[in-house]
């Protein structure tokens, strides 16, 4: 896959993005923690929060990754900016029209779920494991890890549109075949994310 920009030119756009909103990126790492502690506990009563969460995950990585920093090395971050708000307004109208499933999940899928959560969640420590340095690697609260939370909280809940696994299953499979040529063993796990999404797009509506 020949890429638009250089494997440097992408890890200088996250060393500037994470100089300037570390913080935000913390923040969101700490209220997904807190969520996901809340989901496991209860994920039937907390599947409006984790879709509202995902929502703001998705148009941060869109207007703020993509349009602001990613856009400066690739001209085609402007059509994933618009990609992630679509995704963002999915999954919040989702979180606001959404019933709340009448039954707990099967517990392969609540553990299948939190595999990639937590895999998510784990990212930035395994982006140091695999050889990459502060501040030039792909933190949290950007396309890949949001990605990966995302596969494991849509296969984790019930009665949510079936579309919205459409736009993580595209950026999962443009993310896996990226990690190959950049180096970003982290987003290796995007191939899996896609074998799951494209499961759940096709199983029959809950």
């Amino acid at each position: 896959m020949t890429l638009p920009f250089s494997r440097d030119a992408f890890l200088d756009t996250f060393g500037a993005y994470n100089l300037a909103l570390w913080g935000v990126a913390a923040g969101l790492w700490f209220a997904t923690a807190v969520v996901a502690w809340v989901w496991w506990r209860d994920s039937r009563r907390s599947q409006a929060l984790v879709l509202a969460l995902l929502a703001v995950h998705w148009w941060w990585s869109g207007l703020v990754y993509h349009w602001v920093y990613f856009r400066a090395i690739n001209p085609a971050a402007s059509v994933f900016a618009a990609v992630f708000v679509l995704q963002g307004l999915i999954l919040a109208r989702a979180a606001v029209t959404g019933r709340q499933p009448p039954t707990d999940l099967a517990r392969w899928r609540r553990l299948a779920a939190c595999g990639f959560i937590s895999f998510g969640l784990a990212y930035p420590i395994i982006g140091v494991i695999t050889g990459l340095t502060w501040p030039r690697l792909p933190l949290f609260a950007v396309p890949c890890p949001t990605t990966l939370v995302t596969a494991g909280w849509l296969i984790g809940s019930r009665g949510v549109p079936r579309v919205a696994s459409v736009i993580p299953l595209l950026w999962a499979a443009i993310g896996s075949t990226a990690a190959a040529s950049l180096g970003i063993r982290a987003d290796l796990a995007l191939v899996a994310a896609a074998v799951v999404l494209a499961v759940n797009l096709a199983r029959p509506a809950a």
